[in-house]
C-alpha cells in the first residue's frame, strides 16, 4: 500500500507541474502580439496597392528647441492640439492689415489634417539626429544667396523666373522625396512583378518605377522626377533615384526652400508595417550642396477614398497674368521715369 500511495502522490505531482507550465505558456502566448504579415502579390513581395495618404501637421524641421528630442509623449501631442486650437480661434485681423492679409490663406483652406503623424515624431526629418536639414556648403550657400538676390529683383522677367508650381511642373508632393503640402497629399500605388507605378494626386503624375534590370538614362538626360530604380530588400522597397533636374530655385516646392545640382541622389524605402500603415523613408544625398544627408520618415495611410484629377490651370493661366502684371508695372515705372529693374 505504502508504494502504491508513493506511486500515485508522484504522479499527482508532476501532472499538476506538467499542467501548471502548460498554464503558463498559454497565459504568455495570449498575452504576446501576434506578429502582423503583409499581403503579398503572386510574385512573393508585400502588396503596397491601394491609395495612401500621408496628411499630418508634423513639421519638416524640429523646432530648435527640442534638440535631440525624437519623439513626442501621448500627453506632449494633446497639449499641442489644445494650443493650436487656441491659434486658430484667433481673430485673424488682431494685427491689423498686414496680419490680416498675411492670415488670409490659413487653416480653413488647408487640407492636412489635424493630427501628427502615427509615429508621433517631433519632425518629419529623422536624421540628422537633430531633426534639421543640414546646412550647405560654403560654395553651395554663396550660389544660392546670389541666386535668391537675382531672382529678387527679376521675380518675373521670364516664366522661368517663377517657382517651380507657378510654372505646373513639380510640387513637394511629386517626389522624390514625398513631402507632404497643405492639401492634396494622396498617392496610388500600383504594381507588378516588373513595375511599380505611383500617382501622386498633386499635381496629378505618374512615377514609373521598374523594379527589374533596365539600363540608365544617359548622364546629359535629366528629368523633373529622375530615372528610378527598385529594387526589394526583403520586405521593403526600395528605390534609387538620379538623373534629377537642377534648380537654382527649390525642387521640394513649398516645404523647404532648398537648393539642388546634378549631383542629387535619393533612395527611398517602402515598408508595410501595418492593414492601414506604410513607412515611408527617403534619404536625400547632394555632397556638392549639402554637408551631409538627410531623411524623412513619414507614415502613409490607406484611404478609401478615390483621387480626382488636380489640373494645374490656376498655374497655365495665373504664370501669363503674372508676367502681364510685371511688364505692366515695368511700363508705367518707364513712364514716370523710373525705367525697368
Amino acid at each position: 500500500m505504502s508504494h502504491r500511495f508513493l506511486i500515485a502522490l508522484i504522479t499527482t505531482w508532476a501532472l499538476s507541474l506538467t499542467a501548471s507550465a502548460w498554464g503558463q505558456q498559454t497565459t504568455q502566448h495570449a498575452g504576446q502580439k501576434k506578429a502582423w504579415t503583409p499581403p503579398r502579390t503572386p510574385d512573393g513581395h508585400p502588396d503596397l496597392d491601394g491609395t495612401w495618404n500621408s496628411a499630418s501637421i508634423t513639421p519638416l524641421e524640429r523646432p530648435v528647441e527640442l534638440g535631440n528630442k525624437a519623439f513626442y509623449t501621448p500627453e506632449e501631442i494633446a497639449a499641442l492640439h489644445d494650443k493650436r486650437l487656441k491659434d486658430l480661434n484667433r481673430d485673424r485681423r488682431d494685427g491689423g492689415a498686414n496680419a490680416d492679409l498675411g492670415r488670409a490663406y490659413n487653416e480653413g483652406w488647408y487640407d492636412r489634417g489635424t493630427e501628427f503623424g502615427s509615429n508621433l515624431r517631433t519632425s518629419r526629418v529623422i536624421d540628422p539626429p537633430d531633426g534639421r536639414i543640414p546646412p550647405m556648403t560654403p560654395a553651395a550657400q554663396k550660389r544660392f544667396q546670389d541666386n535668391h538676390a537675382w531672382f529678387a529683383a527679376h521675380p518675373a522677367d521670364n516664366p522661368e523666373d517663377r517657382p517651380l508650381p507657378d510654372r505646373c511642373l513639380i510640387f513637394s508632393q511629386s517626389g522624390p522625396p514625398f513631402l507632404p503640402g497643405n492639401y492634396n497629399n494622396n498617392y496610388q500605388i500600383v504594381q507588378n512583378s516588373d513595375y511599380v507605378a505611383i500617382m501622386s494626386e498633386m499635381p496629378h503624375q505618374t512615377r514609373i518605377i521598374p523594379v527589374h534590370e533596365q539600363p540608365a538614362l544617359p548622364a546629359d538626360v535629366r528629368q523633373w522626377m529622375g530615372d528610378s530604380k527598385g529594387h526589394w530588400e526583403g520586405d521593403t522597397l526600395a528605390v534609387e533615384t538620379t538623373n534629377l533636374r537642377s534648380n537654382n530655385q527649390s525642387r521640394f516646392g513649398v516645404q523647404y526652400d532648398g537648393m539642388t545640382d546634378d549631383n542629387l541622389r535619393i533612395t527611398e524605402r517602402f515598408t508595410r508595417t501595418a492593414p492601414d500603415t506604410i513607412i515611408y523613408r527617403a534619404t536625400v544625398d547632394d555632397p556638392t550642396v549639402y554637408t551631409k544627408p538627410w531623411t524623412i520618415e513619414i507614415p502613409l495611410t490607406k484611404t478609401d477614398e478615390p483621387i480626382y484629377e488636380y489640373a494645374c490651370h490656376e498655374g497655365n493661366y495665373g504664370l501669363a497674368d503674372i508676367l502681364a502684371g510685371a511688364r505692366a508695372e515695368e511700363k508705367k515705372a518707364a513712364e514716370h521715369g523710373g525705367g525697368s529693374k
